[in-house]
């Protein structure tokens, strides 16, 4: 099966599987919401590893059967292999180190990790490249929400998906990728206000961010609330 965001079916023709292939097209979606729609964990269970990938990654000096052993031998949950230190980094939690197999923590900019167990210094990969094991991929695409296209801040909150999620989730350094940084859904933006659709698309992803953020927490206030329980950081006694 073959998700197409741009619509270009016709382009994939000269590829001999693509003829045995089921191609579905809906313009203007990620691969959250395909994965949401059509990967539900019941369907992706013969396969013991998920990988759930941006389509703009060089795979040049990538092995994924290597890639797996590594996943194995780490016990790794939720991963994702290292990026080229020059390609397009966020966080340096996914930059790629050359003196190690695995890493799971990292030291981040000054303030922004209040706890070294927590992300972006540790328990964290990106939306951009994560591959998910067969049970961390059935919680996580619960979290998965049906009308936000994006899924930033998803990356947040993988942590709640495996225990301890500081040991369970890292990043693959002997087996590593490029980002090449192609902005494929800026096109898909609507320009309006002055503003370049590719800035209309940046918007809806903080908006979507923030609107994911508050479900989180609204979910686990009530989940605290029915099990009689009070919340972290609670003062009640």
């Amino acid at each position: 099966m073959l998700f197409h965001y741009d619509g270009r079916t016709t382009e994939w023709d000269d590829l001999e599987w693509s003829a045995r292939a089921i191609h579905v097209s809906t313009p203007k979606q990620t691969k959250w919401w395909y994965a949401k729609r059509f990967l539900h964990p019941d369907i992706v269970a013969p396969y013991d590893y998920i990988f759930i990938w941006d389509e703009d990654l060089g795979l040049e000096n990538f092995n994924a059967e290597e890639y797996i052993k590594l996943v194995m031998k780490h016990g790794l949950d939720i991963s994702q292999p290292g990026l080229e230190p020059n390609s397009g980094l966020t966080w340096q939690m996914t930059k790629g180190r050359n003196d190690t197999e695995v890493h799971k923590e990292t030291e981040e900019r000054p303030g922004w990790c209040a706890d070294p167990h927590l992300p972006p210094c540790a328990a964290f990969v990106e939306i951009m490249a994560p591959v998910f094991s067969r049970d961390a991929w059935r919680c996580v695409w619960h979290m998965i929400q049906n009308d936000l296209v994006h899924g930033w801040g998803l990356d947040f909150a993988l942590r709640k998906c495996v225990e301890p999620a500081h040991e369970k989730i890292g990043v693959v350094d002997a087996q590593w990728i490029v980002h090449q940084t192609v902005p494929s859904l800026g096109s898909q933006g609507k320009s309006e206000n002055g503003k370049a659709p590719w800035e209309g698309v940046r918007e809806r992803c903080r908006r979507e961010w923030t609107m994911f953020q508050d479900r989180m927490a609204t979910a686990e206030m009530a989940y605290y609330k029915a099990m009689g329980m009070d919340p972290p950081n609670s003062t009640t006694n």
